[in-house]
């Protein structure tokens, strides 16, 4: 079914160490556009995110915030290297000979300099992280897609209304093109009559003169293929998946052919419906940019 491609979803799932928070907000986009951001220890999940994303959404720009709160004092990982401490030991004991310095080298004094202790976060289990996060990740997915099911369904019932209203001012020009045709026939004997006063006049001539006209004012194809797509629009709205680049292509060729039956209008009446059809396609097109 139709769904937006604007949408808010929130998901978080705990155990007794941390817990997991994903949110994830998706505009409009012609294409599929990911942004994640993530703590720097679980770097290691983007791919996964960006292909359950791409699993269940076709396009938007979506970007995605994950947070890591631990719940217990984390464990911090001291490291001794062995190989730097015996390098700064050496050249301090050569400094001592080389200017005839006592030797008075501590533990405490060579265990300050650089790099002798570096401390890091204990490794994460992986395994137990990546469960979390795909909790926490199908709760925001699973909220996202309900918001975006939900708006595209308000927007395919807004269109769908404005879709109708096309449909009565498509009927309007089809049954005011005879009319206009007899009008102009009225005028025509009127000018005839004026000019020529009560000689009589040519019905063949004035017969060509009619059919001439009327193939020129003639929007029957235009109308028929602007029901047709009305109607593949309607269709549209009840299919599956990405239907957003659709139903922008049906509403460009709905423009076209209103269009042509704007620059055939003869009549006052008939170019004010075509704009007012114009009007409903403009704004038929600006909403199915948010729709995925």
């Amino acid at each position: 079914m139709t769904a937006s491609m604007t949408g808010f979803g929130r998901g978080e799932a705990f155990d007794d160490k941390r817990k997991i928070t994903v949110e994830i907000k998706s505009v409009n986009h012609r294409y599929l556009d990911i942004n994640i951001r993530l703590p720097r220890k679980m770097n290691f999940f983007e791919t996964v995110i960006r292909s359950e994303i791409k699993r269940r959404i076709a396009r938007g720009k979506i970007d995605v915030c994950v947070s890591c709160e631990d719940l217990v004092e984390a464990d911090t990982a001291v490291k001794y290297n062995k190989n730097t401490a015996e390098a700064y030991l050496g050249y301090l004991r050569s400094m001592a000979e080389d200017f005839g310095l006592e030797d008075d080298i501590r533990v405490s004094s060579l265990s300050r300099y650089p790099d002798v202790f570096t401390t890091g976060d204990v490794p994460v289990d992986e395994d137990e992280l990546t469960g979390l996060t795909m909790k926490a990740l199908t709760g925001a997915l699973d909220r996202l897609i309900a918001v975006r099911a939900k708006e595209g369904g308000e927007l395919a019932a807004n269109l769908t209304e404005k879709l109708h209203h096309m449909l009565i001012n498509v009927a309007r020009i089809e049954e005011r093109e005879p009319l206009i045709v007899s009008e102009y026939r009225a005028r025509l004997m009127a000018k005839v009559q004026e000019l020529l006063g009560n000689v009589q006049i040519d019905e063949n001539r004035l017969a060509t003169e009619l059919v001439i006209f009327s193939d020129k004012i003639c929007t029957d194809e235009e109308t028929v293929r602007l029901r047709a797509h009305i109607m593949s629009m309607e269709d549209t709205f009840k299919a599956e998946g990405d239907v957003g680049r659709k139903l922008d292509f049906i509403a460009q060729e709905m423009n076209r052919e209103a269009n042509t039956i704007l620059s055939k209008a003869n009549d006052k009446e008939t170019s004010d419906i075509a704009i007012e059809i114009k009007t409903e396609i403009e704004k038929i097109r600006e909403q199915v940019q948010n729709i995925e």
